[in-house]
């Protein structure tokens, strides 16, 4: 994840810091870490897999 860039979702709010950060900068990965632990592991995903998650969650938003 060297050069990852992380963001926060436009969908976090205030919430106490509870959020996930995506970095989808890098070539055929994308990554989620938690903010809370940004030295910590972060799960990585194909591209392909996390647009099709992304579009499963606004369905149900």
């Amino acid at each position: 994840m060297i050069g990852a860039r992380w963001r926060k979702s436009t969908k976090s709010g205030s919430n106490g810091g509870d959020c996930v950060e995506v970095a989808d900068n890098l070539p055929g990965v994308v990554g989620v870490r938690d903010s809370k632990d940004p030295t910590g592991p972060a799960l990585v995903f194909a591209p392909e897999s996390w647009r099709a998650f992304l579009a499963q969650v606004a369905e149900r938003d």
